[in-house]
C-alpha cells in the first residue's frame, strides 16, 4: 500500500512538472514549504486508547504522522482526512510532517497525553476580544487531558468545538446577553472534568452615535405621538454621506412635546467638551430642535437646549451648547424633539452623528477664504510661501474678495508647495471630483493636487491638471473617482508649475470644492 501511494504522489508531481514545461507561467520552484502545521488529537472515552489525529496546515498535499510510540511506519493522511492510532497510557511526542506539491516539507512536534484517569488542574481563561464587544476567546490547560471541548451557551443544540492545549478559540455572539460557557477536559477514560463561567455580552451605545453598527442596539423610547427608528439615509450627499441615520416621525396630531430618547451605555463625559452637535435634516427651516439630557435613574435631573434650524430639505449641523453643565449629574439619556411647540403633521425628520464638540468653527470644503473668523493656516515646503490675500483680478469666473496666493520663490524646489489641514476628512460618499479656480501668469503648467491622511501622510492620492489660460482665472477639475473614502483624506496640498524650479512667480487659487 505504501508503494502504491508513493507511485500516485510521483504521478501527480510528474503531471504538474509536465504542465510546467508546457506553460512557463507555472513554476513549482515558487511553491513554498507548508506552514502553520498542527494537529487536533481526540481520544475515545472507553479506556481503549484510540486516538484520532486530524492534521492541519497550509500548502499541504500529504501528511506523514509519526506517532511517537515506537511505531516504525508513519500514517499517511490526505488533507481533510484523519488517522486512528491506539496508544498505551503515557505522554508522546507526535511528529506531523507536511509535504507541498513540489516535495518541500515542514514539520512540527506536538505533545499527546494518553491517560484513563480524569483530567486534573483544569484552568480556563475567557477573555474579551479587543475592539469587538460581541466576541470572546477561550484558552485552557489541564493535567492528564488529551483535548478540550467548549460550549458557548448560545445554542442548546450546539456541537462543541474541539481544541488542544495552547490553542485559542474565538466565538462571536449574535446578540447581547448572559451566556454560560462550558469547557470540558477529556482523557481516555469515561470521566471528564468540567468548568463553567457566565459571560455577559454588552455592546453599549456611546457617543459618538453614528447608527452604522450592525451589532449595536439603537433602542428608542417614544412619547407623545413620535416614533423613531434607524433607516437608510434618504439624502446621501456632501452634507452627510452616512449609510444609516435615525428618522423621527412626528405623527399627525402628535403632542407639541412629542419626541424620542436613546439611553447611552455610560454617562456623557463633559470634562473637556461641553457642546453636542448633530446632523439634522428637516423638510422645514426655522423650527425648534430641542435636545434634553436626563439622569438615567432620576429624570428630574435634566438640562435642555433649543436650536433653530436654518435649512430645509438638506443636512445641516446643529450645535447644542451645554457650557457650564454639571458633569456630576451623570446625564445618560439623550432626548430629541423636532418642531417643538407645534403639533405633529406626519412629517419625517432625520438626525445623525450625535457627538461632543468644542463648537469652534473649522476650515472645511468648500475653501473660499472669505471667512473673517476662520484661520487659514498654510504649511509651506520646498521654498513655496502661501497666504490669503485680496483677489488681484476680480473678474470673469472669480469676483470673490479673498483668494489663496502661492509664491514659488526663486530657486525653490521643483516640488515646492503648501498644504492646509481641514477640520474634518473630505466626504467623497457622493461626489468624487474636486474643482479649484486658479490664476497663473503662464499657460501649460502642471498644477498638482494631493490629498493626505492627517495622521499618516503615506496614505495619499494625487492628480495633475495642466492649465490652459495665462493671466486669467480658470477652473480645474480633479477626478478622484474610485477614491477610498475610509482613508480619511484631510490634508489638501497644492503645487504650481510642478516639476520646475521656482522663478519667483506668484500663483493664485480659490473655491476648492467637491463636485460631480
Amino acid at each position: 500500500m505504501k508503494n502504491f501511494k508513493l507511485i500516485i504522489s510521483l504521478f501527480v508531481l510528474s503531471f504538474f512538472i509536465g504542465c510546467t514545461n508546457e506553460d512557463d507561467s507555472v513554476s513549482l520552484d515558487a511553491v513554498n514549504a507548508p506552514t502553520n502545521l498542527s494537529a487536533l488529537m481526540t481520544i475515545k472515552q472507553d479506556n481503549s486508547g484510540k486516538v484520532t489525529i486530524i492534521p492541519r496546515g497550509e500548502g499541504v498535499t500529504q501528511y506523514e504522522i509519526y506517532y511517537g510510540d515506537g511505531t516504525t511506519e508513519p500514517g499517511i493522511v490526505n488533507p481533510g482526512a484523519s488517522v486512528i492510532h491506539t496508544y498505551a497510557e503515557g505522554v508522546y511526542q507526535v511528529r506531523i510532517v507536511g509535504m507541498a506539491i513540489n516535495g518541500e516539507k515542514s514539520e512540527v512536534t506536538q505533545e499527546l497525553t494518553v491517560s484513563f484517569l480524569p483530567p486534573t488542574n483544569l484552568d480556563v481563561t475567557i477573555s474579551p476580544v479587543p475592539g469587538d464587544n460581541m466576541s470572546i476567546s477561550v484558552q485552557a490547560t489541564a493535567d492528564l487531558e488529551t483535548y478540550f471541548q467548549v460550549y458557548f451557551g448560545e445554542d442548546p443544540n450546539q456541537i462543541p468545538v474541539d481544541f488542544m492545549q495552547g490553542e485559542t478559540i474565538t466565538h462571536t455572539y449574535a446578540s447581547v446577553g448572559t451566556y454560560t460557557v462550558r469547557v470540558v477536559a477529556l482523557s481516555g477514560g469515561a470521566a471528564t472534568t468540567d468548568f463553567q463561567q457566565n459571560v455577559t455580552i454588552t455592546n453599549p451605545v456611546l457617543l459618538p452615535v453614528t447608527f452604522e453598527s450592525s451589532t449595536l442596539n439603537y433602542a428608542f423610547t417614544n412619547f407623545g405621538g413620535a416614533n423613531t427608528s434607524v433607516v437608510l439615509n434618504p439624502d446621501v450627499s456632501a452634507g452627510n454621506g452616512s449609510t444609516k441615520v435615525a428618522r423621527l416621525t412626528k405623527n399627525n396630531g402628535a403632542e407639541v412635546w412629542a419626541g424620542s430618547f436613546i439611553e447611552l451605555g455610560a454617562p456623557i463625559d463633559f470634562s473637556s467638551l461641553q457642546k453636542i452637535k448633530i446632523k439634522a435634516w428637516s423638510p422645514q427651516s426655522g423650527i425648534v430642535v430641542k435636545m434634553k439630557l436626563e439622569n438615567l435613574a432620576n429624570p428630574n435631573i435634566n438640562t435642555e437646549v433649543d436650536v433653530t434650524n436654518t435649512t430645509a430639505n438638506a443636512w445641516e449641523e446643529l450645535i447644542f451648547d451645554f457650557t457650564g453643565v454639571n458633569n456630576a449629574n451623570n446625564y445618560q439619556r439623550v432626548v430629541l424633539f423636532f418642531n417643538f411647540g407645534n403639533n405633529g403633521t406626519g412629517l419625517n425628520y432625520y438626525f445623525d452623528d450625535i457627538e461632543l464638540t468644542s463648537g469652534a468653527a473649522v476650515v472645511d470644503l468648500p475653501l473660499t477664504f472669505e471667512s473673517n473668523t476662520l484661520t487659514y493656516t498654510f504649511t509651506d515646503f520646498g521654498g513655496a510661501v502661501a497666504s490669503v490675500v485680496n483677489n488681484p483680478d476680480a473678474t470673469g469666473i472669480n469676483t470673490s474678495s479673498k483668494v489663496g496666493q502661492l509664491l514659488k520663490t526663486n530657486g525653490s524646489q521643483v516640488w515646492a508647495g503648501s498644504f492646509i489641514e481641514l477640520g474634518n476628512p473630505i466626504n467623497f460618499a457622493t461626489m468624487q471630483k474636486i474643482k479649484m479656480k486658479v490664476w497663473s501668469p503662464q499657460a501649460g503648467i502642471v498644477v498638482k493636487l494631493k490629498l493626505e491622511n492627517l495622521t499618516n501622510s503615506s496614505i495619499n492620492t494625487e492628480l495633475d491638471v495642466t492649465t490652459t489660460v495665462a493671466n486669467g482665472w480658470e477652473e480645474l477639475t480633479y477626478d478622484f473617482t474610485g477614491i477610498v473614502n475610509s482613508n480619511n483624506y484631510q490634508r489638501v496640498v497644492v503645487f504650481f508649475n510642478f516639476g520646475n524650479a521656482g522663478t519667483g512667480t506668484t500663483y493664485y487659487f480659490d473655491d476648492i470644492k467637491l463636485s460631480n
